[in-house]
């Protein structure tokens, strides 16, 4: 099984080199060292261990000024984009603005909504900008079915469910077998089959 563990960039300077994981500057902790914080990313974001920049993105509902919650965003955006690494993003309530971001700067890196349960309109619209889609525990069932296997991310972010208990209710809303999920799922993150991949867990990342 993979499993990339969530990281911020003060947690990834000490991150064990064997442990998979992201590294970025979620807008929840976007503090007053927000430019050193960006600076560590920079530093050990291309480390061979680390293949996901994010979280990073925007919330409207969290503390953080939001011009400011776009300036770091944009520079973790270059960031992937130097590196040639996915991105994973956090969004609430920002969509617009999100998918303006994604339309000018036009990526050549995968961009993973993490966690997502947004109706099918917006899912929609998310698959043919080119968004990647990652579903956990919770998620709008009409927005996972029209979702392409080709397309999907699995994650247990912060649930009690293991990741195969996961792809066991992903397989069962999809209607297909839980070896075709694991076959066309997650590609984006690796290229061998047979194996569970959760792209996003919190769940030990203070233990690496």
């Amino acid at each position: 099984m993979i499993t990339i563990y969530n990281l911020s960039p003060s947690e990834a300077v000490s991150a064990h080199n064997k442990r998979v994981i992201s590294v970025g500057l979620h807008p929840w902790n976007i503090g007053a060292d927000w430019k050193k914080q960006l600076q560590i990313l920079g530093e050990s974001a291309g480390r061979e261990h680390v293949v996901l920049i994010g979280e990073a993105g925007l919330d409207k509902l969290c503390k953080t000024d939001f011009d400011l919650q776009q300036t770091v965003f944009l520079r973790q955006i270059e960031l992937a984009e130097e590196i040639k690494k996915p991105l994973i993003i956090h969004c609430v309530k920002a969509w617009q603005e999100l998918t303006a971001i994604h339309k000018k700067v036009i990526p050549s890196v995968p961009w993973i909504l993490h966690g997502f349960r947004g109706k099918p309109e917006l899912a929609k619209q998310l698959l043919e900008l080119g968004f990647y889609l990652s579903f956990g525990e919770k998620f709008n069932e009409e927005s996972l079915r029209i979702t392409p296997l080709e397309r999907l991310c699995t994650e247990t972010d912060e649930s009690k469910l293991t990741i195969d208990e996961i792809y066991s209710k992903i397989a069962e809303t999809k209607e297909t077998s839980i070896e075709l999920l694991i076959e066309k799922a997650n590609r984006l993150i690796t290229k061998e089959s047979g194996q569970f991949v959760d792209i996003h867990t919190h769940q030990t990342g203070a233990a690496l």
